[in-house]
């Protein structure tokens, strides 16, 4: 065939391939999942997958049994566009990576040349192009972790509806009592690992929690678990997920996604190139210590108790949170 015949074919067939994978917070996160089963090498994936799960279940949260009591409808609606639209971009913008590394893998020759055509940032194309010489399956995954976070950066984090309806506003001040910026990975033994990050719409700070979560999930002593996890609990968005393994176990009182959340239309971004200091990059690039401490298990039965006393006694006073 000719090659720009083949070109012009890998680029229709990406387009249409991510359009219908980034469907929903299920979609995606089967999407990332159903890759690493196939490249392994490609680490940020597993990652991506076991993050995505966390998305999910934060919004399901939203719709089921305790944060209706907290939280108004506006502020749960506001809450999960929040979440979805951040994954949906981070999708949108690392999907066709992927699909890329896949075919030039099966044509035994780099394609990353055709990423340009799915706006992607010149800092991800050169560390692909490194990882297909080196091989160099950690530094790939750091710089994923890099480029997803400034991706939403700009068009989430900072922008200026999202900044002060979501960011700064009165409920994020109780996100470390709510959850909303601590990522945990189940295992069918009832034991959950993870960690949590202070000041959420910093990057630096969201980079730095992504590789302390990649550290969390690719240690040998905990990878296995992780993983029989992933391949024997399917995603639903419902905490229940991963809460039917604890012990003692727990009745489900969130939801699953699709019977709860509409399909949400999102604009594309024309660019998602980002640029960025050197310097910063590299301090970026640099490994930092294992958290001290991972497995979590006891900490989010407590957390889950207290935040459940707290939501009643609000109920008692019947004056939900209001997003002001």
């Amino acid at each position: 065939m000719d090659e720009r015949l083949f070109e012009q074919r890998v680029l229709k067939y990406i387009k249409e391939k991510r359009q219908k994978m980034n469907i929903d917070n299920l979609s995606r996160t089967n999407a990332y999942a159903d890759y690493y089963e196939v490249y392994p090498e490609i680490q940020w994936s597993f990652l991506a997958s076991m993050v995505s799960r966390n998305a999910g279940w934060n919004m399901c949260d939203l719709e089921g049994k305790w944060l209706p009591c907290f939280l108004n409808k506006q502020t749960r609606d506001l809450l999960f566009l929040t979440y979805e639209r951040a994954n949906w971009l981070i999708f949108h913008d690392v999907y066709p990576q992927l699909l890329i590394y896949a075919i030039s893998k099966a044509k035994g020759k780099p394609y990353f040349y055709l990423l340009p055509h799915f706006g992607v940032s010149s800092f991800i194309i050169k560390e692909w192009q490194l990882f297909w010489i080196k091989g160099d399956q950690k530094r790939l995954r750091t710089s994923l972790i890099i480029n997803e976070q400034n991706i939403i950066q700009r068009p989430v984090i900072e922008h200026p509806f999202y900044k002060k309806k979501v960011f700064r506003s009165f409920v994020f001040t109780f996100q470390d009592f709510l959850h909303f910026s601590c990522v945990l990975f189940p295992t069918i033994d009832g034991e959950i690992f993870g960690c949590s990050v202070h000041d959420f719409w910093k990057l630096t700070k969201r980079i730095e929690l992504g590789k302390k979560l990649a550290q969390i999930l690719f240690n040998p002593t905990h990878f296995e678990s992780f993983l029989c996890f992933s391949r024997q609990t399917p995603h639903t968005g419902s905490r229940h997920d991963y809460e039917q393994y604890l012990n003692p176990k727990k009745e489900k009182d969130t939801p699953i996604l699709r019977t709860t959340f509409p399909i949400v239309s999102h604009h594309q971004s024309k660019n998602n190139d980002w640029m960025e200091d050197q310097r910063r990059i590299l301090k970026w690039q640099k490994d930092i210590p294992y958290p001290p401490k991972t497995n979590v298990t006891k900490w989010y039965q407590k957390k889950q108790v207290e935040l459940h006393f707290l939501i009643k006694c609000q109920s008692y006073f019947r004056h939900p949170l209001n997003q002001k």
